[in-house]
C-alpha cells in the first residue's frame, strides 16, 4: 500500500517487492529500492524520506511476516486442539478424509485412532459414505478410498440405499444398484474389503458365488424393465424383488473363509491399509523388545545413528548400479508409519530371498538425514520370525469357559502337533462365572515352534488375540 501511494507502483511491481522482502533477495531488494526512490521523487517525496520509508518496510519484512503467520498458526493450532480434545472421532474422520491418497500420513493417523480407542471400521455398503464418516462405534472407511470403485459406483450405492433402505443380502444389493456402474470388478473389490460383512456374508463364499448372483440380479433387472414378475401378474417392484429373490436365489458355495493373512492382504491391496486387523499386532511385544526406534520417533535419531526397527515390507523398487549390481529401495511400515530403507548390493545379495512384499522383517541400519525427510541405510536385514522363534520362552493359549471352547480342544491338539518346536505351552483359562483368569503349568510333552502360521491356525479355532508369545530378552 505504501509503495502504491508513494512511488505509484503497479500491482505487479508491488507483488515483486513483497516477494523480494519475503525471500530476502539483496539484488532484487536493491533494484526495487532504486525504483521506489525514483517513483517517490516523481510524486514529490524527497530521496531521504523515500530511503527512510523503504528501509522501514524492509526492516518490518524481517519479522512482521513471520509474526503474522505465527499468530494465524497459533489460532489454527488452538482450534484443532480443541476439536481433537472434545470431538476426537469427528476430528480424526475429517483428518483422514483430508489426507485420502497420502498413505504415509494415513498409516500414522490409523495408529493414532487405535491409541485414542477409535475403531477404524471396514467399508460397509449399508453405512459407508463417499468419505470417512462417523458412526456409532467408530469411523467407517469411505467407499471412495477403495481401488476400482469410481464415483459413479459410489453414487449408485448411496442413492439406492437412501431411497429404499439398507441392503438385506448380496442379491438384494445386486438387484437394486446399477450393474453398469457397479460392475463385477467393483463387486469383487467390495467383497474383498469386507463391505458386505454386515449382512453376515462370508467373503470367500461371496467371491465363489458372485457370477451366479450377478446372473440372477441381471434377470431381475430385465424383468423390472419389462414390467413383469415371475410369479405375479401385477407389477410391484418391492414385492417382485423379494419374491424373485426367494424363488431364484440358490445357496452360496459352502466353503471356509479365507485365512486371516489372506483377508488382510486383500484389504491392503484394495485400500492401501490393513483395516480389520494389522499383521504386526501379534508381534507387538517382539517389536518392542527387538527395536530401538519406530517410524514415529526415527526423526529424533541423529545422522549416522545405528537404529533397529521392525516392520512389514510394502513397496519394493529394485534397481541396478553402474557396476551392474542389484540393490533396492524398500518401504517398511510399522504401526506408526512408513520409512524408506536402502538395501545396498552386498546386503541385497544375501537377503534377496525374503525381500518380498508383506514379509515382516527386522532392520538394522544407520540414519540418512535428507533435506525434508530421512531414510535408513540397511546393514542387516532378517525375517522377524527367526529372531522371534529364538527369543520365545513360552506360548500361552487363552481358553474361555464355554462349551464351544471345550469342544474345540481335539482340533486344537491337532494344530499344535502340526507345529513341533521347543517352546512350551500353557493355558490361561478365563472363568466367566467370577470373571477371573487362571494360568496352568506348561503342558507335559507338548512344545511348539512359534510362528505366524501357528498364530493363524490357533486363531482360526480360538478366535483373535487367543495366543501370546512370552520372550526371554
Amino acid at each position: 500500500a505504501i509503495a502504491n501511494q508513494m512511488a505509484g507502483f503497479s500491482l505487479g511491481q508491488a507483488d515483486l517487492l513483497r516477494r523480494a522482502m519475503g525471500k530476502k533477495k539483496p539484488d532484487e531488494m536493491a533494484k526495487q529500492k532504486e525504483l521506489f526512490i525514483e517513483g517517490s521523487n516523481k510524486n514529490g517525496f524527497t530521496k531521504k524520506k523515500a530511503e527512510k520509508i523503504f528501509d522501514q518496510m524492509a526492516y518490518f519484512a524481517g519479522y512482521g511476516f513471520n509474526k503474522s503467520h505465527s499468530a494465524a498458526y497459533a489460532l489454527v493450532t488452538f482450534q484443532t486442539a480443541y476439536l481433537k480434545a472434545h470431538h476426537p472421532t469427528e476430528f480424526m474422520a475429517a483428518l483422514l478424509t483430508s489426507e485420502m491418497g497420502n498413505n504415509d500420513k494415513m498409516v500414522g493417523y490409523f495408529t493414532e485412532c487405535r491409541e485414542l480407542g477409535i475403531p477404524i471400521l471396514p467399508p460397509d455398503v449399508n453405512e459407508s459414505q463417499k468419505n470417512f464418516n462417523v458412526v456409532d462405534n467408530g469411523i467407517r472407511f469411505g467407499l471412495a478410498a477403495i481401488k476400482n470403485v469410481g464415483s459413479g459406483a459410489v453414487e449408485s450405492i448411496i442413492v439406492s440405499r437412501e431411497a429404499d433402505g439398507a441392503f438385506s443380502s448380496f442379491l438384494d444389493f445386486c438387484s437394486r444398484i446399477d450393474l453398469q456402474k457397479v460392475n463385477k470388478r467393483v463387486l469383487e473389490g467390495l467383497i474383498k474389503v469386507g463391505a458386505f460383512d454386515s449382512i453376515k456374508a462370508i467373503r470367500a463364499q461371496l467371491m465363489a458365488g458372485m457370477e451366479q448372483v450377478v446372473e440372477e440380479a441381471t434377470a431381475i433387472h430385465k424383468e423390472r424393465e419389462l414390467g413383469q414378475t415371475r410369479l405375479f401378474g401385477a407389477f410391484d417392484p418391492e414385492l417382485a424383488a423379494s419374491s424373485t429373490e426367494s424363488t431364484w436365489s440358490r445357496p452360496l458355495p459352502k466353503i471356509e473363509e479365507w485365512s486371516q493373512s489372506q483377508l488382510l492382504q486383500y484389504e491392503r491391496q484394495l485400500t492401501g491399509f490393513y483395516i480389520t486387523a494389522h499383521p504386526l499386532t501379534q508381534h507387538t511385544q517382539a517389536m518392542h523388545l527387538l527395536s530401538t526406534y519406530n517410524t514415529g520417533n526415527l526423526n529424533e535419531a541423529p545422522e549416522g545413528k545405528e537404529v533397529k526397527i521392525c516392520g512389514i515390507i510394502g513397496n519394493i523398487k529394485g534397481t541396478t548400479t553402474k557396476k551392474g549390481h542389484r540393490m533396492a529401495y524398500v518401504q517398511i511400515e510399522d504401526l506408526q508409519g512408513v520409512v524408506e530403507v536402502i538395501v545396498f548390493p552386498e546386503l541385497y545379495k544375501n537377503s534377496e530371498q525374503f525381500i518380498v512384499a508383506d514379509t515382516v522383517v527386522h532392520v538394522t541400519g544407520t540414519i540418512d538425514q535428507m533435506d525434508t525427510s530421512f531414510r535408513i541405510k540397511a546393514t542387516k536385514l532378517e525375517p522377524l520370525h527367526e529372531l522371534q522363534t529364538k527369543a520365545v520362552k513360552r506360548v500361552t493359549l487363552r481358553l474361555e469357559d464355554n462349551p464351544n471352547a471345550w469342544a474345540s480342544l481335539p482340533k486344537l491338539q491337532e494344530v499344535l502337533h502340526k507345529h513341533p518346536g521347543s517352546a512350551p505351552i500353557a493355558f490361561q483359562f478365563q472363568l466367566s462365572s467370577n470373571n477371573i483368569e487362571v494360568d496352568s503349568a506348561p503342558i507335559p510333552n507338548l512344545t511348539v515352534l512359534p510362528s505366524e502360521h501357528l498364530v493363524n491356525d490357533v486363531e482360526q479355532i480360538l478366535g483373535k488375540q487367543s495366543i501370546t508369545f512370552h520372550y526371554s530378552v
